[in-house]
């Protein structure tokens, strides 16, 4: 069973945005690791960060409604439900923290949150205004709108566009599955909010086995961070390297079979390498004529939705004609062959 992204929110299926809003807010304030000291509020904390980034997002909410975390985060956005239509994988790789300040309109909301004199240990968290009303906080006065997920972000801020990467794979790496180390240079905001500084940072990319070409991986929030923006989402789609001896068609792959035209009308076996490394031999007393192709059934790549099967290797028959003929072997052909 997949995580109950509801359940972590205290919420009902169903629920709406402004109830998923307040439920978030109600959550992260209870368990943000500078209020609770419990353990495992740490981890608690993200697994909220992660249940309202699914349950804020329309289409992450819509693919998990339909087919629960095992489609969200499937490699084909459906695992065995039977989705179709565009790829989805979905791995949560935001910042909660940054999600908490960002949800509050400042980069540290903890600042004004808990009164710095005397114990806050008895607030309510189910009231969050309450906190501003604690000795010299100054009322309402201080308090930011709460940010509004995918509406323009905090102050105004509008969130950048995704920044779209060619990820490209062989299919032996498909075959088998990989991991890519993926180095990005990005701009990220000190913690002045005011000036940037230029970084490095590897994300790793779980290739997984049978994986189609434009399949998406996307790393939310990963792009360039501005005083004035919300960071783009980085994304890699899956891109097929050619490969030197087969071409591929799903989850089948073809291998280009050349026979001489003796072997297409005598009969011919063909040897056929494999993506895992063995060889295969095909034979055929049929009369090959070109374009035939031969199914060798189970011999090509994983499915993306069940890696424990397998598609089909077809042998793309080419016969090669001699440039010349003797005269006397045209003579014999005439005699042998139907008119």
């Amino acid at each position: 069973m997949g995580k109950d992204y509801y359940k972590v929110l205290g919420i009902a299926k169903g629920a709406t945005e402004e109830e998923i809003k307040k439920a978030y807010r109600k959550q992260a304030l209870r368990y943000h690791p500078d209020k609770n000291k419990s353990a495992g509020a740490e981890d608690k904390f993200k697994e909220i960060a992660e249940a309202y980034d699914v349950l804020s997002d329309a289409k992450k909410k819509d693919i998990y409604d339909r087919y629960g975390e095992e489609g969200l985060k499937g490699p084909a956005g459906g695992g065995g439900g039977g989705h179709s239509g565009a790829t989805y994988s979905y791995t949560f790789h935001g910042d909660p923290h940054a999600m908490f300040a960002e949800f509050f309109g400042g980069r540290s909301p903890f600042d004004h949150f808990f009164a710095q004199n005397g114990d806050d240990n008895n607030m309510d968290v189910n009231d969050p205004f309450a906190a501003f009303s604690m000795g010299g906080m100054g009322g309402m006065g201080n308090f930011h709108r709460p940010y509004k997920p995918h509406q323009g972000g905090a102050r105004g801020k509008k969130k950048d566009p995704p920044v779209v990467h060619e990820l490209k794979v062989s299919l032996e790496e498909v075959f088998s599955g990989c991991t890519k180390k993926m180095k990005i240079s990005r701009k990220r905001l000190n913690p002045d909010g005011r000036t940037v500084r230029c970084e490095d940072k590897i994300l790793s990319v779980d290739i997984k086995r049978g994986w189609k070409e434009g399949t998406k991986i996307t790393f939310p929030r990963e792009g360039d961070e501005t005083p004035t923006n919300i960071p783009a989402d980085v994304v890699f789609v899956v891109k097929d390297k050619p490969h030197p001896v087969f071409r591929r068609e799903g989850s089948d792959i073809i291998y280009p079979a050349k026979i001489s035209l003796r072997d297409a009308l005598c009969g011919c076996s063909v040897s056929a390498p494999t993506l895992d490394g063995r060889t295969i031999t095909v034979s055929s007393r049929d009369v090959v004529k070109p374009g035939m192709k031969k199914r060798i059934v189970g011999e090509g790549l994983p499915l993306s939705k069940r890696p424990d099967k397998r598609g089909d290797m077809i042998l793309d028959f080419t016969v090669k004609f001699p440039d010349k003929l003797g005269q006397n072997t045209r003579d014999a052909l005439r005699q042998v062959l139907p008119p």
